[in-house]
């Protein structure tokens, strides 16, 4: 039952990280398999730093961070949403300067879908789940779904053309509006 929990637990949290991934894939601006790895790696290692992390820091930070993380999530991935948008409409228009699966873009990418995750770290002691377990499944789950998301987008983006940037800005916009609201009206 215990695993189950964990492998529950690890879905909930990479919806985000395959959402942001099948937008990304419809860009297609990660143009080496190298990259989409880059990519969907990172976010795997960052959702299951962020949870090691939250399980590690305990009740010691939280009192702080939580109060704004969530508009820092909103703002990063309002930030995206707007550029995929605004490429959508343009027809020569790129949605990332450079390609996502580096730089600054990858990093923030990885934090705007992984502060979740540090809050389900603080939360995994309280189930009683083995950590290591959990964040290793946390981490694989993020990179596996982010991966096929990355694939599903290209596919998408070939099929609709730049339409498809423009949902997936509305998308991640709107995952930053549920992440606000969550934290607002638990």
């Amino acid at each position: 039952m215990e695993f189950m929990t964990i492998i529950l637990i690890s879905l909930g949290l990479a919806m985000d990280a395959l959402a942001v991934s099948l937008c990304i894939g419809t860009t297609g601006q990660i143009p080496s398999l190298r990259g989409k790895f880059r990519l969907a790696a990172h976010f795997g290692i960052f959702q299951a730093g962020m949870t090691a992390l939250g399980w590690l820091l305990g009740e010691t930070i939280v009192q702080y961070v939580q109060g704004f993380d969530h508009w820092i999530a909103f703002a990063l991935l309002g930030y995206v949403g707007i550029n995929l948008i605004r490429a959508g409409f343009d027809n020569d228009g790129r949605a990332f300067e450079q390609d996502p699966s580096t730089g600054k873009v990858l990093v923030m990418l990885s934090f705007a879908t992984s502060i979740d995750a540090f809050a389900v770290g603080l939360s995994i002691a309280f189930l009683k789940v083995p950590v290591l377990l959990s964040v290793v499944t946390i981490g694989l789950v993020a990179l596996l779904l982010s991966a096929f998301g990355l694939f599903a987008g290209i596919r998408l983006g070939e099929k609709f053309g730049k339409r498809m940037e423009i949902v997936g800005g509305i998308i991640l916009i709107g995952i930053g509006i549920r992440v606000v609201v969550t934290h607002l009206f638990p």
